[in-house]
């Protein structure tokens, strides 16, 4: 079960993170689930973008550069009373202060934080303030290649392909982003859990295992750009 907006449209996520990569690391995963996602690097950035996105959650870092996160909070809730919150906080933030951020119904999650339990959050805070959830199809199709999330089974063409439990999550990762570039860096968060850096030549590695079950004897769709990365994308007519 997918959740939207009451309107049926993609839900919308505030990411507000003073460090760049974490920012990014989360709206991917956001992305990931199909919510609409903008990211802001300080107080006065996210103030701005939640007047003109209106979002209906926010994923929100205590400590900013300019003010923290409860006074960009408190300019926040002026225009919006309910918004939901996600609070990021440093593992070493005293008790009471984590009380205090908590005491309106929202959330934290304390650093390094994992992305699964920061997603499961956000989305019992959105059920909670009214989000909609519609049953959404488990088969994901791309060109002829269809992979059903439910059953686990992959087709090309028609033709059952066997896949490993890590070949599948790749193929899916990689099927749920058809068209778009994703780095090494990328699919090994999401597919392997792994931080940046090290161990790149695991995804080059299982590239190769799915070439030789989806792309064989067939046109390919499993592209590398070289330096970028990887992207799938439907056999060109």
């Amino acid at each position: 079960m997918d959740l939207t907006r009451p309107d049926g449209t993609p839900l919308r996520v505030l990411v507000v993170d003073d460090e760049v990569n974490i920012a990014e690391l989360v709206s991917m995963a956001l992305r990931y689930e199909g919510w609409e996602v903008r990211t802001a690097h300080t107080g006065s950035q996210a103030v701005a973008a939640a007047r003109e996105l209106r979002p209906d959650a926010v994923v929100l870092d205590v400590m900013l550069p300019d003010f923290d996160g409860l006074e960009v909070l408190r300019r926040m809730r002026a225009a919006q009373p309910d918004l939901p919150v996600v609070f990021l906080t440093a593992r070493d933030a005293v008790e009471d202060r984590i009380a205090g951020l908590t005491a309106g119904g929202d959330d934290y999650v304390t650093k390094p934080f994992s992305l699964e339990e920061l997603v499961a959050r956000l989305r019992a805070l959105m059920r909670r303030s009214g989000a909609h959830q519609v049953a959404t199809s488990s088969v994901l199709v791309v060109g002829d290649l269809e992979l059903d999330e439910d059953s686990h089974e992959v087709r090309r063409d028609g033709r059952d392909i066997a896949l490993t439990a890590t070949e599948f999550e790749l193929l899916r990762y990689l099927m749920r982003n058809p068209r778009r570039v994703l780095s090494k860096a990328q699919i090994l968060d999401r597919v392997w859990n792994y931080d940046f850096g090290g161990q790149a030549n695991v995804v080059e590695l299982y590239i190769s295992y799915l070439r030789k079950k989806i792309d064989a004897g067939r046109e390919p769709m499993i592209h590398t750009m070289r330096g970028a990365g990887y992207v799938l994308k439907p056999v060109s007519a």
